[in-house]
């Protein structure tokens, strides 16, 4: 797992709690449900599922792999529009190539993440590098989808690329665990990412039986996914493995300790508290928004393919 290593004995420790912290417990554990996108390739989606209110302010979470791909195995999300909310692309193991109507993107990869504020509208091409098509390869990554009070459904698009060497690395008080900080603040550290709603975004890597212990904003809510390995999350010792999400409870911090090597999101916001209409690519507050974001999209005023990619399906 080539996301950002290092040794994190040389690494700034986050504080120990005391064990007479609020610590948050695990309210409920869900099962990632598995899904086609896309052209065909094979997502784990904990939520939706979970009830949305608990995840507020995110949408989705998609972890797409870990996979091998054979030759001529790898499949991607070709062109489609967005508007309302926000993608947040984080690669792990292998790449995806990005491209927009609004001329942004590039290569995500090894670690690299991509912020796209969809906001107003946009046309955009997700899709495997033509050299991991043609030979194939391994692909692990993550796409997060955050939403966007009212006030900012209809910003203008904007990108942010995160590349691997800029997340913000921490260690725990104990030493055993790397923390990749890609956004939001932990314990008075920043991430690099810029958000537009409050939240922290956090990818661990826990030795086994190493304990991260983290102070979490009140306000927040808090979520822990598994990646990989098998762990266990609050003060009472909740087993959590790979593919299942945490939704934990209100506190001042939250504790997990790695069973064996353990990969996890540690993810948290500030609920927007606002009605939510959905419909595929479309987060807005109302159903005559979410019908007036399809005529939008249907006069071509979330944007235009490129001429270069004008061979491109359109989903």
């Amino acid at each position: 797992m080539p996301a950002v290593t290092a040794d994190t004995l040389t690494l700034p420790r986050l504080p120990r709690l005391p064990e007479t912290t609020a610590w948050r417990r695990a309210a409920t554990v869900v099962k990632a449900q598995k899904f086609l996108e896309g052209e065909g390739f094979q997502v784990r989606r904990p939520f939706p599922g979970v009830d949305l209110a608990m995840a507020d302010p995110f949408l989705l979470l998609d972890h797409m792999g870990a996979v091998e791909y054979a030759p001529g195995e790898a499949r991607g999300a070709p062109w489609h529009p967005h508007r309302g909310f926000e993608t947040v692309t984080y690669m792990i193991d292998g790449a995806m190539q990005h491209t927009d109507s609004i001329g942004g993107g590039g290569l995500i990869t090894d670690g690299a993440t991509q912020w796209m504020t969809a906001g107003a509208g946009i046309l955009h091409n997700e899709v495997p590098p033509q050299d991991m098509v043609a030979k194939g390869g391994l692909f692990h990554g993550v796409q997060l989808w955050v939403n966007l009070p009212r006030t900012l459904k209809l910003a203008q698009p904007r990108y942010q690329d995160i590349g691997a060497a800029d997340a913000r690395l921490l260690s725990s008080d104990d030493g055993g665990v790397l923390v990749r900080l890609i956004a939001g603040d932990l314990a008075g550290h920043a991430g690099p990412g810029a958000t537009q709603t409050p939240i922290t975004y956090v990818h661990a890597s826990v030795a086994a039986g190493a304990r991260l212990a983290v102070p979490w904003p009140k306000e927040f809510n808090a979520l822990v996914y598994v990646l990989s390995g098998s762990g266990v999350v609050g003060q009472e010792d909740r087993p959590l493995e790979e593919g299942h999400l945490a939704v934990l409870g209100p506190g001042d911090a939250l504790t997990l300790r790695g069973r064996s090597a353990w990969e996890v999101l540690v993810l948290g916001g500030r609920p927007i508290n606002e009605p939510v209409a959905r419909y595929g690519p479309f987060v807005m507050n109302t159903r005559q928004e979410i019908i007036q974001a399809f005529e939008d999209y249907q006069a071509g005023r979330l944007g235009q393919i490129p001429a270069a990619h004008l061979g491109s399906t359109v989903e």
